[in-house]
């Protein structure tokens, strides 16, 4: 896969319309993580650093096609501008007359920050007519929003069908590390999956299963493979309509040669609680009304001596249920084991950024996706809208 990015495009005397993530979280009308804002930074920089201008573009929550001062992009721009250290403007709207004429009036080396595009129900349908007015105010599309890059919306596919289209550096990155684990990974490649469903994880299952050497099953999915495998899951999380599903993925991993690493321990609770007392369970039957919460130590040394001896690791989805404090260990030892491998690493999918940004680790990890949806579809092997339309 290879993309137009910024450095194929003289942006001097230009003005770039560039498509961002800014949909962060917000307390009290504050910004309270700035991740998001800061990735799109060094694309944003070198456009007004090569002496163009910047008409940049977010959805920002669920407006769902109305106008909601609440969901005003306010206290975005205020925050975008502090980073930048320059002024940022915030337009007046999404489009029409008047923020035509604030358009107009940027200068080489200025910012301007559109409302929410999700204010107008056309950004969510891909209307093409107002991504024909979206594409008048550039001269060029940017895109840098890889948590938007499997929506085929207006701001994120239909703008490329008007305007020459290029990747920011943070499309440009993620793809860098996403596209080879699929297409020709350093092998030994292990995948580590976990989350709570098989219904959400089966679809990227699949396709690693096509390139990888080893796959870790962890988390609530866990226990729908352990049941189909006649172990008893005592009262842990399953699918019953995925059980064929699960049977036959794992005469899928034989046939082809691919070593699955399931459960051999766990760390149970009494109930579904917080304050639930950890229960080690030294075998991978769970008895009686037990429920499966976390992987056991056994579990961890097993994922640990695969990941020690990878030369690439991708995980998406947590060991246990992260969140409860007795059962977070299984999820840190392997955010611990991910940062000590020498190999490439990558981090994709909310729980799992969570966990090593909790753990204070992301700075150890290759890659931390910022798209949890987009990183996931990537890596079941679907074609991304946003990402379609900057090919070369």
């Amino acid at each position: 896969m290879i993309l137009q990015t910024i450095r194929d495009y003289d942006f001097s005397g230009k003005r770039a319309l560039v498509r961002v993530d800014f949909n962060v979280p917000l307390k009290d009308g504050e910004v309270t993580d700035d991740t998001r804002i800061r990735s799109a930074l060094p694309t944003i920089q070198y456009i007004l650093d090569a002496g163009g201008s910047v008409v940049a573009m977010s959805h920002f929550g669920r407006p769902k096609g109305k106008k909601n001062p609440e969901l005003s992009m306010a206290p975005i721009a205020k925050k975008f501008a502090q980073l930048l250290g320059r002024p940022v403007k915030l337009a007046s709207d999404v489009i029409g007359a008047e923020v035509a004429k604030e358009v107009e009036a940027l200068k080489s080396g200025e910012v301007l920050l559109l409302e929410n595009v999700r204010f107008y129900a056309e950004e969510e349908k891909n209307d093409l007519d107002f991504a024909k007015k979206l594409s008048l105010f550039g001269d060029v599309y940017v895109n840098d929003a890889f948590g938007t890059a499997h929506r085929a919306h207006a701001s994120t596919a239909g703008v490329a069908h008007y305007l020459p289209s290029y990747a920011g550096f943070l499309i440009e990155k993620e793809v860098k590390f996403m596209a080879p684990l699929l297409e020709n990974p350093e092998k030994p490649f292990v995948a580590i999956i976990g989350g709570s469903k098989v219904s959400s994880k089966i679809g990227v299952l699949e396709s690693l299963v096509n390139s990888c050497d080893t796959i870790v099953i962890g988390g609530g999915m866990a226990y729908t493979f352990l049941a189909v495998q006649g172990h008893s899951i005592g009262k842990s999380l399953v699918e019953e309509e995925y059980k064929d599903t699960a049977s036959s993925f794992l005469a899928k991993a034989k046939e082809k040669g691919v070593e699955v690493i399931l459960p051999v321990d766990h760390l149970c609770g009494a109930e579904f609680k917080e304050d639930t007392k950890a229960i080690t369970v030294d075998s991978a039957d769970i008895s009686g009304d037990l429920i499966g919460m976390d992987i056991g130590p056994k579990t961890v040394k097993l994922i640990v001596s695969a990941v020690e001896g990878a030369k690439s690791v991708v995980w998406n989805g947590p060991m246990g249920v992260f969140e409860f404090e007795a059962f977070a260990q299984g999820t840190l030892a392997i955010a611990k084991a991910l940062a000590t491998c020498k190999g490439t690493t990558v981090v994709g999918g909310g729980d799992s950024v969570a966990a090593v940004n909790k753990f204070n680790l992301a700075d150890k990890i290759s890659h931390v996706s910022t798209g949890g949806g987009a990183s996931l579809e990537f890596l079941e092997g679907k074609v991304l809208p946003g990402i379609k339309a900057l090919e070369k």
